[in-house]
């Protein structure tokens, strides 16, 4: 049995590969929506998201659908939805939202392509409080607005991509202050 330790390593080393947009993204994102609908508890289920860089159209991505849910309880989402999605093979993370070991914490899932291994989704399962996940979606629509920050975004993803092949983190890392910039940007143009 694989220890939490050696996932966490094998997931964080798995390769990055930056590809153009691929029209197919938001229909990976709505049937895999419709899915979580259907066999997810209803009742903790608050809001499904598309986000991440394959909900911009045009932009350059990681070929994996990111997916922001809203639940009721985190707690709840441990008992009745981790089980249900770890009996249909998506691997399960409890995860702290910045650094290593702080919280707030929330639900990581990865789901694969069964006949190749690869990434196909990310589903963050989070609590309407844990608004530094929610601001990433004023962050996804400033650069729906503003194609040349979404192109000077995609440079710096393959840039970093070249830099990090085979480490997500510092891949993530070292995108984070664009984000945060980005992001101050875009509460000051869509103010809540």
């Amino acid at each position: 049995m694989e220890s939490l330790e050696a996932r966490i390593q094998r997931v964080s080393r798995e390769e990055i590969s930056i590809e153009p947009y691929n029209s197919l993204w938001p229909k990976w994102f709505e049937s895999e929506r419709q899915h979580l609908v259907r066999c997810l508890p209803n009742e903790l289920l608050q809001r499904i998201e598309h986000f991440g860089s394959t909900a911009v159209p045009g932009l350059a991505a990681k070929p994996i659908i990111d997916m922001l849910i809203g639940v009721s309880s985190l707690e709840a989402t441990k008992k009745h939805i981790v089980p249900i999605l770890q009996r249909q093979g998506y691997e399960y993370f409890w995860r702290p939202t910045f650094g290593d070991d702080e919280s707030p914490w929330y639900a990581w899932f990865i789901k694969r392509d069964p006949s190749t291994g690869k990434r196909t989704h990310h589903l963050h399962l989070v609590e309407s409080s844990f608004t530094e996940h929610w601001d990433r979606l004023l962050f996804r629509d400033y650069l729906i607005a503003h194609q040349e920050i979404a192109t000077e975004y995609a440079r710096l993803k393959v840039w970093l991509a070249e830099q990090h092949p085979q480490d997500r983190v510092e891949y993530t890392k070292r995108k984070t202050e664009f984000v945060t910039r980005i992001t101050r940007l875009a509460k000051q143009e869509f103010p809540k």
